[in-house]
């Protein structure tokens, strides 16, 4: 295979998933009790011994580094890193103004490379993916571009951007986001978009001169997805990796992957991790996901004086103390305390959280150190709580890193 330079884009602010990102880049939020965003990403490449890999960095991003030097420092001794890029404004006073220049702007890494080919990849999409199948497609083809693909329903067209193909699997069509009416279909299925799921691998000397071409662009965007791939399609050497073709060893469900842009999405991605059938697992041994585990005592229940703990289809982690409290189809981070006679259901608790006796939480999500007194109700009344707290579209409550409430 041919030698391979990784890039991630972790630079993103995250506005959509406020306030979690309030503090906090939203590759670096919490995501299934134990891990980050970051980490879906980093364990692909990684199970596919992909091990040369810079990580470009840029708003709030402090807990990000902090986690990749936990959890993700390789040994210096091979040709392997993950290294993380803060943003240095190389070519100017200014951030990335988009994906395509956050690349350019460390363009220096590709150059001083050997590489015959480089993935861009972006850090906050919940998927697994074996990144070698994806390479071997991409040279079978003797593509430029190779951009994966996944299909979605129409409705969902004006979050992505929306891709046409020929029968060899030749991108002849692309446009980013647009109106859902607008949307091109799938030939033979008119409730369905192939969308682009934003992971590139471009041949290295094709990728440096569009860098370069589109930089000098005064009225680019200087973004892969409006600007890149619309002028290297029509040259005819654009391929589209279909992602449900992909199998992961010990998986035997079908394709999942899920775009966490906003709290909703976030919400129901950690929900899908307790599903009796999970569409992606957590536990398959063969695809083990890494992260870092801080040094903690198992997670401990205990009955109350009147009261027994109830835990039903929830992950609890490491470090939790549960006395006498009912625990349904939620997901407790690292250090959770919860009190007797308190009822949580469908949550999300992020970490280093106390919550006390008779409280009902529904469709709460908590930020880390934040305290609950005792008798508090979250999410029962959404009129209340939009007054208090952010409240989504579907009515998840988001309690911010910090918040002490009902003292």
């Amino acid at each position: 295979m041919a030698k391979v330079l990784s890039m991630i884009l972790a630079g993103g602010e995250g506005s959509r998933l406020y306030p979690l990102t309030q503090s906090r880049t939203k590759p670096s939020v919490p995501f299934g009790g134990s891990y980050r965003l970051i980490d879906c990403v980093l364990n692909n490449f990684v199970n596919s011994d992909l091990l040369r890999i810079y990580v470009l960095t840029q708003f709030k991003s402090q807990s990000l580094n902090q986690h990749l030097t936990d959890a993700w420092e390789l040994s210096s001794i091979t040709d392997t890193f993950i290294d993380a890029i803060p943003a240095q404004m190389r070519t100017g006073k200014h951030w990335y103004s988009g994906t395509a220049d956050a690349i350019y702007q460390n363009l220096q890494f590709i150059e001083s490379d050997e590489a015959d080919l480089v993935c861009i990849f972006g850090s906050d999409h919940i998927y697994k993916m074996d990144i070698r199948q994806k390479l071997t497609y991409h040279e079978k083809k003797d593509a430029t571009l190779t951009v994966s693909a996944v299909k979605l329903p129409k409705e969902q067209a004006y979050h992505f951007g929306i891709i046409e193909v020929d029968e060899e699997g030749r991108m002849i069509g692309f446009v980013e986001k647009p109106a859902v009416e607008d949307a091109k279909t799938i030939p033979g299925d008119p409730d369905h978009v192939l969308v682009s799921m934003g992971n590139y691998v471009f041949n290295s000397k094709v990728l440096q001169e569009e860098l370069i071409r589109d930089a000098a662009l005064k009225k680019s965007s200087h973004d892969f997805g409006k600007d890149i791939i619309p002028h290297l399609y029509p040259q005819g050497n654009v391929f589209v990796y279909d992602f449900s073709q992909n199998s992961i060893p010990g998986e035997t469900n079908e394709t999942y992957w899920r775009d966490v842009g906003n709290i909703d999405s976030y919400w129901h991605a950690n929900m899908d991790l307790i599903k009796s059938k999970p569409p992606i697992s957590l536990y398959n041994r063969k695809w083990p996901m890494h992260t870092h585990y801080p040094a903690l005592p198992a997670a401990h229940f205990r009955n109350g004086n009147d009261s027994n703990c109830a835990i039903r289809k929830s992950q609890i982690s490491d470090g939790c103390f549960i006395k006498g409290a009912a625990i349904k189809k939620s997901i407790l981070g690292f250090n959770c305390f919860v009190e007797q006679d308190t009822e949580i259901s469908h949550c999300i608790l992020l970490g280093d959280t106390k919550i006390g006796k008779n409280c009902r939480l529904t469709k709460v999500i908590i930020d880390k150190n934040v305290s609950i007194a005792d008798n508090v109700q979250i999410g029962i009344n959404l009129e209340d709580d939009k007054k208090r707290f952010t409240v989504s579209d579907e009515g998840i409550v988001v309690i911010p890193k910090g918040a002490k409430i009902g003292f």
